[in-house]
């Protein structure tokens, strides 16, 4: 009898024994009493495009607000939609670590969606791991804090 019920409660006590588990079900540490280090607006690894990632009820969520590209033609997503605007980044709630946010991304170059996790290990500095099933298979990127001029929201342009 002792073994069945010391079966049936340790699974519970070792979940809630791991790292980050009690401040990510803590009301204290959701969306909607503290301010996350990932809000604000950011610039893409790869320089290239402009999110602004903020509040979505009681979700955060992240859209591309500029990109720098030539001509005069936005790009388009996978689907032949405009990118400008695009709500990429959804559904993102506290994760299992402290400071860590669960969600999805949209990739507008491929048409999927993929798992994802953002965090902010400085004021000036957001990682961002996309993957599939598992982080394990996954990449992180490094995005920056963007202090420059907000992209021309008719255009979605911005000068690097």
């Amino acid at each position: 009898m002792r073994l069945r019920l010391l079966g049936a409660v340790l699974p519970l006590l070792l979940a809630c024994l791991q790292p980050g588990r009690l401040m990510a079900q803590s009301p204290a540490s959701g969306p909607g009493t503290a301010t996350p280090n990932v809000l604000g607006m950011w610039l893409s690894e790869d320089g290239n495009g402009v999110f602004r990632i903020g509040r979505c009820g009681d979700t955060l969520c992240g859209a591309l607000v500029g990109m720098s590209y030539h001509g005069d033609t936005v790009p388009l997503d996978a689907y032949k939609r405009p990118q400008c605007n695009m709500m990429l980044l959804h559904d993102f709630r506290p994760g299992d670590e402290a400071g860590h946010w669960s969600g999805s991304i949209y990739d507008p170059d491929n048409g999927h969606t993929y798992d994802a996790t953002i965090w902010s290990p400085d004021p000036e500095q957001l990682k961002l791991r996309g993957y599939l099933v598992l982080p394990l298979f996954g990449e992180t990127q490094s995005w920056t804090r963007y202090h420059g001029r907000v992209p021309d929201p008719r255009t979605c342009k911005f000068r690097p």
